[in-house]
């Protein structure tokens, strides 16, 4: 199992039987153990793109609400050292927010060389609810989608590496999430009744993300759709294609200072 990148309209498949991995032919234990080598993968990579600080890591969480992307922040980085790493959540904007630019608070926490970043929702959110609930007019929302590219270029070309997920949950288990969340009460903090709302949008969420990753998956910002209904094989899929990623940057620890040879500890 390996994620590709949405390349074209065909790789964009988001009904509810996509939610899911058929056959894939690993048992519970063998997916955790998979996981944890590849979140091993990318703690000692972390250090290496620390040290080395010539670029950063971006990693965007997008999907629907109980899709998974706290869990996904837990179980992935578990081995991650917490020095290197932010974590960015982005909720309703605050009245100083709506004052700027939307990208505004969005830059602000722009993961510095050296530094893996992660989303917990992002910059999408500005499309998505204003085209969903009709909050601006559609010439403001649609011309975000280029103004997004540009700004993660103007990102790439200055460092940081992109990878966006989209968790790509079905309906049947999003319900099932939303009556655990109501039913058990170590959960009950993660539920809101304007998810319910949210999901009765079901359909209008669906073609507003399909656009996004039409127009938005780009060679500098590649976005994957990851079957988000067994967690385990959520776990796995994005833990690898981190690892992989950092691996590909070829990063190296800087060389010693010269003087070090010539230094006696006394």
């Amino acid at each position: 199992m390996k994620l590709k990148p949405v390349e074209s309209k065909k790789d964009i498949k988001l009904g509810d039987a996509h939610a899911r991995v058929p056959d894939h032919g690993k048992s519970e234990e063998e997916l955790e153990r998979l996981s944890a080598k590849e979140s091993a993968r990318i703690a000692d990579l972390q250090r290496v793109l620390y040290a080395d600080a010539s670029r950063a890591l971006l990693i965007v969480l997008q999907g629907r609400d109980a899709s998974g992307k706290d869990g996904t922040i837990r179980k992935v980085f578990s081995s991650v050292n917490p020095q290197g790493c932010t974590v960015s959540s982005f909720k309703q904007p605050t009245d100083l927010e709506l004052r700027h630019d939307y990208l505004w608070r969005i830059h602000s926490q722009i993961p510095p060389k050296g530094m893996i970043g992660i989303f917990n929702r992002s910059h999408y959110e500005d499309i998505l609810v204003p085209r969903v609930r009709g909050l601006f007019p559609k010439k403001v929302w649609s011309a975000r989608y280029d103004q997004i590219n540009e700004f993660e270029r103007m990102l790439a070309d200055n460092g940081v590496v992109q990878l966006k997920f989209m968790l790509h949950i079905s309906r049947d288990e999003q319900k099932a999430r939303f009556e655990e969340r109501i039913t058990d009460a170590t959960k009950n903090w993660k539920f809101r009744v304007g998810d319910l709302d949210d999901r009765k949008r079901w359909d209008d969420y669906t073609k507003a993300y399909r656009a996004i990753l039409e127009r938005t998956s780009t060679a500098w910002a590649p976005w994957f759709i990851v079957p988000a209904d067994d967690k385990d094989v959520r776990n796995y899929l994005v833990a690898r294609c981190i690892a992989d990623t950092l691996e590909s940057l070829d990063l190296r620890y800087p060389p010693a200072d010269p003087a070090l040879a010539e230094l006696e500890i006394q």
